[in-house]
């Protein structure tokens, strides 16, 4: 009942208080916005830092094994150190050269080196480890009665009367080991290759990298010998019969020279009967050139007469610079202009008909017509020089089309001496230089030296190369931390529990409002919560803090509080928030809604005879109402229990209650019941404001915590995050503490603000 030194009254105006606005980024999800105050901070950085925290604190929660698979893999690096065969590898240095050295300068008879020096070397290697060398250095050494190589590779001893099946199987053996265990590598861009052996004897291998070595120098010079030889035998067959296809073609060019009378002139006039074009040029092609010549000058000489007549030609005679040019011509034109201007000069003095002025004009008539005679004169010489060029071009163009006749005939007789020449030209150009490589392969097979020096022999090494300690461990701690690693990654992609707030962030989806420490043994939460100073009630401050910003408004009108499954903490957590607003002079109504297993009024101390089942059925609330021991803070019990909760929780009722209750008291705390198995919370979640799940760290369960999530969505209530409880920040991992510095100041570092909530 409510005391009468504590009337029900109307509610303070919402609040939005001053002391709720603190500065500082405050995470808050709504319609997907983060809010984050005056603070610029880079998501990607973020993100970064967070992934780190992530991996370091996984690593912190599965230390023990990872250091566990850490000991196990340098344990089995030890053991197979110790266990392994010591082998110990020869190296011998050999130099390759492009080319042999040289006595006498020749082209070679095998190729020593392709288009690129990389290519040759490249082909040097590709013999040193040919089964070929391995073979010939088996038989070379004898290493089929060697007793120490046929116990390394694992041959029965030599027997007495060893059978040649069983010397082939021996030496296929040895030379498979020799090819698995021969290495052949280029020093650097140099024409030295370096040839090693790896045995478990330091002296075999010396021995057997020496063999390579040697065999493979003494093989090339066989093979330059094999192919002089060869080359010397296939020679002598080929000049022989070149030599006969020689000698008939040259006869069948002769008989065929004289058979069609094909003469040939040298150009120094010898006459070269029956050699065909090659040997020179024949008299009927001698003439249709020198024609051809003349025709080609004289058309250019009958070109330019007639272009200049054709210019001449529409022009008076006395107008062309051939005319103006002629002596006769100027010598008249002289004597025109001085006749000219003498009667000029006398026509001031004489009338026209006087005996001087007609002398005067009938001299200038005579050299008018004078000059009119010389000036055509001058014409017609230009075109008599067009007409003659033009005669002497069709006379020539005559006589070339009459040799071109005899010369096509001539061709056509001479198309099967030029085949008989030029078969006559290719048998002796193939004949001359078989004989002339026969005469240097019989000079210099056997003059030039190897290409091939051994620059270092192989010495037996001291030390082994296999197996190394520090390798070995090395490996297997990069072994062990790849295995820990997946090991740990699975571990994580398999575990359900939602342990820290970036479980619930990452697995959830929710933004986390609040982070409430686990209690030490022996600690109520009651007597935790009465401390001002303890964890809890900083913890709850700081959730209180979040909770203002969940609506636009400030703190919901009313808030539900539940969780996926039973004694996760939703009733402590109910009341820490109602005390926690109640700390700032604030009416807070907590309402036991679990119909179920209701436990507010044991946490307050109240009774349980009358409550909320009672209001659901008629009896008025504020007769229920139990004012607790906290200022400001009032309960309302569940009452007694219902047989039909759900359908008490959707009647009507409920929501006037809230109605109503909301007009006396600033805020509405509801302790719901679980959400999962049972109707009651969703229900409740859409009758209230805000929805806030709760989540016990390392307890609670993803698979089943989303399904809390979607039967609350489902429903319709407005979920505005969740609060983790019974946190322990020690076995959580990296990045999560609580501390109080020396003003009193509660940090909460995950979530990566530190909030002073000190109760006032």
């Amino acid at each position: 009942m409510v005391e009468n030194n504590d009337p029900i009254e109307p509610p303070y105006s919402r609040f939005v208080t001053a002391r709720a606005t603190r500065p500082g980024p405050v995470i808050l999800r709504q319609a997907g916005a983060v809010y984050n105050g005056n603070l610029d901070v880079s998501a990607f950085d973020e993100s970064q830092r967070q992934l780190i925290t992530n991996i370091w604190g996984a690593i912190l929660k599965h230390r023990w094994l990872i250091l566990g698979v850490l000991v196990l893999s340098l344990v089995l690096g030890v053991t197979k150190t110790l266990m392994t065969t010591p082998l110990y590898t020869s190296k011998a240095l050999i130099q390759i050269d492009r080319e042999a050295s040289k006595v006498i300068d020749m082209g070679e008879l095998a190729p020593i080196e392709s288009a690129s020096g990389s290519e040759f070397i490249e082909t040097q290697i590709g013999l040193l480890r040919s089964e070929a060398l391995a073979r010939r250095t088996v038989v070379a050494l004898n290493l089929v009665r060697d007793p120490a190589m046929r116990e390394i590779a694992g041959l029965p001893p030599l027997k007495a009367n060893q059978t040649p099946a069983e010397a082939t199987r021996a030496e296929n053996a040895l030379t498979g080991l020799l090819m698995a265990n021969t290495e052949v590598a280029q020093q650097g861009m140099a024409r030295l290759v370096r040839v090693s052996f790896t045995s478990p004897d330091p002296k075999i291998a010396a021995r057997v990298a020496n063999g390579l070595a040697s065999n493979f120098q003494t093989l090339a010079m066989e093979r330059r010998f094999d192919s002089s030889a060869y080359a010397r035998k296939f020679l002598e067959g080929r000049i022989a019969q070149v030599k006969q296809k020689l000698e008939e073609s040259e006869r069948q060019l002769v008989e065929y020279g004289a058979d069609q009378q094909i003469i040939n002139v040298n150009p120094n006039g010898a006459d070269t009967k029956g050699q065909g074009d090659s040997a020179g040029q024949s008299l009927t092609a001698a003439d249709l050139s020198r024609f051809n010549a003349m025709l080609t000058e004289v058309k250019g000489e009958r070109i330019r007469a007639e272009q200049r007549w054709r210019q001449a030609e529409p022009l008076p005679a006395l107008s062309l610079p051939e005319t103006l040019s002629d002596p006769t011509v100027q010598s008249l034109l002289g004597r025109q202009a001085s006749l000219q201007t003498s009667y000029e000069e006398k026509q001031a003095v004489y009338l026209p008909a006087a005996p001087e002025m007609l002398q005067l004009k009938a001299q200038i008539d005579d050299v008018d017509r004078k000059l009119n005679i010389a000036a055509s004169r001058v014409k017609e010489g230009i075109r008599g020089r067009y007409e003659v060029a033009l005669r002497q071009e069709r006379s020539l163009s005559a006589q070339v089309e009459s040799q071109k006749g005899s010369f096509t005939d001539l061709r056509r007789r001479n198309i099967q001496n030029t085949i008989l020449q030029r078969e006559v030209d290719t048998n002796r150009t193939l004949y001359d230089d078989l004989l002339q490589r026969y005469k240097e392969v019989g000079v210099a097979g056997g003059v030039d030296s190897t290409n091939i020096a051994v620059i270092d022999p192989a010495r037996p090494s001291g030390a082994p190369v296999s197996p190394s300690l520090p390798r070995n461990l090395a490996l297997a701690l990069f072994l062990g931390l790849l295995v820990a690693g997946a090991v740990v990654m699975l571990l994580e992609l398999l575990d359900e529990a939602v342990r820290t707030p970036d479980d619930v962030q990452a697995k959830l989806g929710l933004t986390v409002l609040g982070v409430i420490p686990e209690l030490e043994k022996g600690v109520s939460p009651i007597s935790a919560m009465a401390d001002p100073r303890s964890d809890m009630t900083e913890a709850y401050a700081s959730t209180r803090a979040a909770t203002q910003f969940i609506t636009p408004d400030g703190v919901p009108a009313s808030i539900l509080v539940t969780s996926s499954r039973p004694s996760e903490g939703k009733s402590t957590t109910a009341l820490g928030l109602a005390r926690s607003f109640a700390n700032l002079d604030l009416r807070i109504l907590l309402i036991d809604a679990d119909l179920r297993n209701p436990s507010v009024h044991r946490l307050v101390g109240c009774e349980n005879s009358s409550g909320l089942s009672n209001c659901l059925t008629g009896v008025e609330w504020q007769g229920v109402v139990q004012a607790t021991g906290k200022s400001g803070m009032y309960a309302l019990t569940s009452g007694p229990l219902p047989p039909n909760p759900s359908e008490l929780l959707s009647s009507s009722r409920f929501t006037g209650l809230l109605m109503e209750a909301r007009n006396h008291f600033d805020l509405i705390i509801i302790d719901g019941p679980p959400v999962i198995g049972l109707a009651d919370a969703p229900i409740l979640g859409s009758c209230a404001e805000a929805t806030l799940l709760v989540i016990e760290a390392g307890k609670a369960r993803r698979s089943v915590s989303r399904i809390a999530i979607r039967r609350l969505v489902q429903a319709r209530a407005k979920i505005a995050g969740a609060i983790l409880t019974k946190f322990n920040a020690t076995s959580a991992g990296h990045g999560y503490g609580y501390g109080y510095s020396a003003a009193y100041a509660y940090n909460y570092t995950q979530l990566g603000n530190s909030t002073d909530s000190r109760s006032t």
